[in-house]
């Protein structure tokens, strides 16, 4: 039997929207059109131009995730694959790992972990609370573990662990290597690798970098790498085993065929912040989080986490219980050509708020777009009021900034 050609192939034209969405959603996020140039182009991936530019990426990243390390690598593939990546390197079979449970995300790692054999001590925390050093000090003085895992905001229901640098402080004291997941915060908040002692963080392009998806980053500290070599274990994992990816980001030597363009995007979405700054950049979105949630409540809806246990970068709103979520994001994208994002549990709905999201613009039409289609479903709300507070909230800390 013969496959024959399908009849049914039409242009993307004929598929895509006749008007670009707006994604305000989890990520991925706008791209900004440097980045989309960027990632137009394809060149030798061991020449002497693909060299100079990965000298570059290397050295922004470590202004990004304010380190000194010599060992960040890139990773062909979503923040999922470089936070695989920390983990198979990281942990080997049969040592125990405690995980940070608050969230789909923070799960992932703890599933990663038991995938290669580890004993994973899963830490949940209470939902709507973020995660205390008085609960993670006893675990690790009971157990005792190699490694901990934890995600700096979770963003399946927009949970911020603000304690992490204490909890990294006290597994320093145990001597115990500290994982975390920084898909969307690096960038829209403040991390520093070195100065609360992170081992490994990780993050991908699509998020708080306003990069391209498929490609990410990960760093690993000096103590991290030095973990690294001093295994005797063949890795199971080639693609994601950190010391072969060394040969190409350090060595100049062939792994695998990087992804080029991606790398390219990567470069310029990197520059891109360089040029902003870290400190601008931070207030920034925390000026626009901060307005956001503003019109969100004065219109009269309920943020889903407590203020104390809040992330930023991705807003979660409880939904009107006369309103179904998936009715609501398709009647949004549909009418107004806006795109948020559902849940992975909580009825909620959720609104990111990094990188090229952070823009008054986008947060009049985002807002106008959620307010305006609760109404038209039947739910009840004040739209103008919301408007009103949003705009007021964006002019009063301009002010003070």
């Amino acid at each position: 039997m013969i496959v024959k050609v399908p009849s049914d192939i039409v242009p993307l034209d004929n598929i895509l929207p006749d008007e670009p969405l707006l994604m305000m959603g989890a990520g991925p996020v706008p791209v900004p059109a440097r980045v989309a140039a960027a990632n137009s182009i394809v060149i030798n991936h061991l020449g002497d131009t693909m060299s100079q530019i990965i000298e570059q990426v290397k050295s922004m990243s470590r202004y990004v995730f304010q380190t000194q390390t010599q060992h960040i690598l890139g990773v062909a593939g979503p923040g999922s694959a470089a936070m695989e990546m920390a983990v198979v390197n990281l942990v080997s079979p049969g040592s125990t790992v405690v995980s940070i449970c608050n969230g789909f995300f923070s799960g992932r790692l703890a599933e990663m972990a038991e995938r290669v054999e580890a004993n994973v001590i899963r830490v949940p925390v209470e939902d709507g609370h973020t995660a205390h050093p008085e609960m993670v000090a006893p675990i690790l003085e009971k157990h005792k573990p190699k490694v901990l895992t934890i995600v700096q905001g979770e963003t399946s229901n927009t949970i911020y662990n603000r304690f992490l640098p204490e909890i990294c402080r006290l597994a320093q004291q145990h001597d115990c290597l500290v994982i975390v997941d920084a898909v969307c915060t690096l960038s829209t908040m403040p991390l520093d690798m070195d100065t609360w002692g992170v081992d490994a963080v990780i993050t991908g392009g699509q998020k708080g970098l306003s990069s391209i998806p498929g490609v990410s980053l990960v760093a690993f500290s000096d103590k991290a790498w030095e973990y690294i070599n001093s295994r005797t274990d063949t890795l199971r994992h080639w693609c994601l085993d950190a010391k072969l990816a060394d040969q190409f980001w350090y060595k100049k030597a062939y792994h695998y065929t990087a992804p080029v363009s991606g790398i390219l995007a990567m470069h310029e979405a990197l520059r891109l912040i360089c040029n902003e700054s870290m400190p601008v950049r931070f207030a920034r979105h925390l000026k626009c989080s901060e307005a956001l949630q503003a019109g969100i409540e004065t219109m009269g809806l309920v943020l889903y986490a407590p203020r104390e246990a809040r992330l930023n970068s991705v807003v979660g709103i409880n939904t009107p219980k006369e309103i179904c979520s998936t009715e609501l994001l398709k009647y949004m994208s549909n009418r107004y050509r806006v795109e948020i994002s559902g849940s992975f549990g909580p009825k909620i709905v959720r609104i990111g708020q990094m990188g090229e999201q952070c823009h008054a613009h986008n947060l009049f039409r985002t807002l106008h777009a959620l307010g305006s289609s609760i109404l038209a479903l039947g739910g009840k709300l004040d739209l103008p009021a919301g408007a009103a507070a949003l705009e007021r909230q964006l002019r009063e800390l301009s002010t003070e900034a």
